[in-house]
């Protein structure tokens, strides 16, 4: 009987997850599988200069991409099928409780808020939220990258492209304050519209200041 009882705690151990001296090289690793996490806001424009920056990111990228394109429902998913079919990357329509997964851009669904949410066994989560319009916009770049400011564990990468009016700006430089690893802002002369990547430099929360054909390499470079 001991003997069987030995072998019980030993079962239960394994599956309460005891077995942590056996793995514990693993556990140094993010329990998500990644360290990164890239985060995109965009508006007029923003389509082609999606389309610029994806495409030269690799499909093993360690790091998912999260993305707001302003756009009403029913065009992100054709966006997000096109853009797919163009990039190495997996692109896809963010759902509800996705969980997030590196080498994977996820658009948000027009007419919702994405918010990144810590999800099961350490990794993170999509959450779609249909709360007031922010800046007039459903889904909003600044509910997104308000979303990344608790999620201090990851180094976060803080993006903005081309796009009409501030959208964006005013969170960036809450994450650019807060510390984020990188901040990046498309620069005038490729812009469509320098509306959005300008507010954020004038808040003076831009680390890196790039063209567009730029910006796909410089996350390939600091995302490691």
């Amino acid at each position: 009987p001991p003997a069987s009882a030995a072998a019980e705690v030993a079962a239960a151990r394994e599956t309460a997850g005891g077995a942590a001296a056996r793995g514990r090289p693993e556990l140094r690793r993010s329990p998500a599988g990644f360290t990164d996490l890239v985060a995109i806001g965009t508006s007029t424009g923003g389509p082609k200069a999606l389309k610029a920056v994806l495409e030269k990111i690799p499909g093993d990228f360690p790091s998912p991409i999260v993305i707001v394109q302003h756009m009403p429902p029913n065009f992100t998913k054709s966006l997000a099928q096109r853009l797919n079919s163009l990039c190495e990357l997996n692109v896809v329509e963010a759902e509800e409780g996705q969980e997030l997964q590196s080498g994977t851009a996820y658009i948000a669904p027009g007419g919702f808020h994405l918010n990144v949410v810590p999800g099961s066994a350490g990794g993170y989560r999509v959450h779609l939220t249909r709360t007031e319009p922010c800046n007039g916009h459903r889904p909003s770049v600044d509910v997104l990258y308000e979303s990344l400011l608790p999620l201090q564990a990851l180094k976060r990468h803080i993006v903005l492209l081309t796009g009409m009016g501030s959208d964006g700006a005013k969170a960036m430089k809450r994450l650019y304050d807060a510390g984020v690893t990188s901040t990046i802002a498309e620069s005038e002369e490729t812009c469509v519209v320098f509306g959005m990547p300008r507010s954020a430099i004038e808040q003076k929360c831009v680390s890196h200041v790039l063209p567009l054909y730029e910006i796909g390499p410089k996350l390939v470079q600091v995302v490691k």
